[in-house]
């Protein structure tokens, strides 16, 4: 187990560490984590609550995921973790060329180009199959009832769905985005805390995919409907696309980090700089969580890992280098090198050749699992299927248009992706899940969540509730106005160009539930910058 440096709690936020025995749900929905917890009550197992919880976050927070996107996952079960990715390709029809001849140069983030292959539901599919206790029907039964007899919203996710419908009004020309905003801004308007949304397409769309274990989205009547409707506006996505689409079991990545093993899902996933930033700092020792040095080597280390990020991550068998290239100990030791007392601007390396929602799961069996799903800035595309609530992803928008970068665009191929599950182990002993969302913040979340939990002993709640930084890119670097300003004073005469701001959201929205293997006492966090909520018994 992870020792805590004591019971009390340094961080202000009305929430504490939760406890638990039999089974626990971290979201960032307490709706989403009382289905999942219901779940567990019937007899599913951690997989299965899982599912359900994922399915529920699609109707409760829209503004952050849906039906229509990608998911990863990490389970671990009878002593091994187990990675799922089911994020979507490029459709076979779309390239390069044809985009420059219609005189494309950079993939938009809105309307039919940037949509690929969505992969959510295949994901649920896929657990329920493999590791799930519950038929797929039983699991997705509370987002069902959720989507067809409405909830009120919560004050966060209404801020968001806010800002986002008031950002798609002044971007979104054209009849083809007419099914968001009959959607999801009913009337004009987007809905406010406390109104009641629903949504009947959603509900009827969920219960095809529970009857079919997913088939009707991949190869029956919705998939019929996502491309009649692709093909009325010229999108690249087909029927044939979602046909040939199937979700990919991979071995999981790991670095050791004083004693802990990090676990990450292998590229196309984001999950590698995390590790590679965690790499050029496992040797060193820090005095103080709140101090000057450790945030700038911290900061440091995650420009580095990022500016080889975004130059080789890509789909696997696209990369120029290996995933072993970029995490040994050399490489990671030469990058290291070049972290001294002041900010520089990041440039990619030489390695040897050779909107988002998170959830966490945890039974009183030992299995675990830490599961994440996304459309991509918020609602995605701007797309919604008529009448089915499949509010369709944007990942497309990721890809480079530079037929010699690593991840230049390809018919079938998947794109550089943002969201990443992560877990903790010890030995042969699962810790448990964690997972920071929000686009490219979720490695710099990670990164200190884990140092938060290993170098400084914080609990869950506080490991997510101290004040965090974001590397934004060169020298800029944004803090939360709960950091110390001295610490800001420090950081700006070591070169770096700090922002501080009040706007929390934009640090990322976590969860993390470590479990004791010699009790089997649970112990949950839950983010103090949403909604967050944990259900435990």
């Amino acid at each position: 187990m992870v020792t805590f440096n004591s019971s009390h709690y340094p961080y202000s936020s009305q929430r504490m560490v939760t406890y638990g025995k039999k089974g626990m749900v971290a979201t960032s929905q307490p709706l989403a984590a009382q289905a999942g917890l219901d779940i567990l009550k019937k007899g599913g197992n951690a997989i299965d609550a899982a599912i359900a919880t994922a399915a529920c976050l699609t109707v409760v927070e829209p503004t952050s995921n849906g039906i229509g996107g990608d998911a990863f996952a990490l389970v671990w079960t009878k002593g091994e973790l187990h990675g799922l990715n089911a994020s979507g390709p490029a459709p076979a029809s779309i390239s390069i060329e044809k985009l420059k001849e219609r005189g494309i140069d950079e993939i938009p983030k809105f309307g039919w180009i940037p949509v690929t292959v969505p992969g959510v539901p295949a994901a649920w599919a896929e657990l329920s199959k493999r590791f799930g206790k519950l038929s797929l029907k039983e699991a997705l039964a509370p987002a069902i009832n959720y989507a067809r007899e409405g909830y009120p919203l919560s004050p966060t996710l209404a801020h968001f769905w806010k800002r986002g419908a008031e950002a798609y009004t002044k971007l979104l020309e054209g009849s083809e985005f007419d099914s968001w905003f009959e959607t999801f801004a009913p009337g004009g308007k987007a809905p406010e805390a406390g109104d009641i949304w629903k949504s009947e397409g959603h509900a009827t769309t969920l219960e095809a995919i529970a009857e079919t274990n997913a088939e009707a989205f991949y190869t029956g009547e919705l998939a019929e409907k996502i491309d009649a409707f692709s093909q009325k506006y010229g999108g690249y996505l087909t029927k044939n696309d979602l046909a040939s689409f199937n979700p990919e079991w991979v071995k999981p990545i790991s670095v050791n980090y004083k004693g802990y093993d990090v676990w990450e899902i292998p590229p196309n996933g984001q999950g590698l700089i995390a590790l590679m930033a965690l790499n050029m700092l496992k040797n060193d020792t820090f005095a103080a969580r709140d101090d000057a040095t450790t945030f700038h080597k911290q900061i440091e280390a995650m420009k580095l890992a990022f500016a080889d990020g975004e130059k080789y991550i890509t789909e696997d068998k696209e990369m120029s280098t290996t995933v072993d290239a970029l995490l040994s100990d050399s490489y990671s030791q030469s990058r290291r090198e070049l972290i001294g007392s002041e900010a520089i601007t990041p440039t990619a390396g030489e390695p040897p050749k050779g909107g988002t929602v998170y959830l966490a799961t945890a039974d009183e069996e030992g299995n675990m699992v830490s599961f994440i799903q996304s459309n991509y800035m918020g609602f995605g595309s701007g797309l919604v299927v008529p009448g089915t609530g499949i509010s369709l992803q944007n990942r497309g928008h990721n890809f480079s248009l530079d037929p010699n970068h690593d991840n230049a665009l390809k018919p079938g191929k998947r794109t550089y992706h943002t969201i990443i599950p992560g877990f903790l182990t010890k030995g042969n002993e699962a810790i448990g899940p964690f997972g920071v969302m929000g686009g490219f913040m979720q490695p710099q979340g990670h990164m200190q969540v884990v140092m938060n939990t290993i170098d400084f002993g914080l609990n869950p709640q506080a490991a997510l509730d101290a004040p965090r930084w974001q590397w934004m890119k060169d020298k800029q670097v944004l803090l939360e106005q709960t950091v110390p300003n001295h610490l800001a004073t420090s950081l700006s005469a070591m070169g770096h160009h700090i922002q501080v701001t009040h706007q929390s959201g934009s640090f990322g929205r976590g969860q993390i539930i470590w479990r004791d293997p010699k009790t089997g006492v649970l112990a949950g966090g839950t983010e103090s910058r949403t909604d967050g909520a944990i259900a435990v018994y």
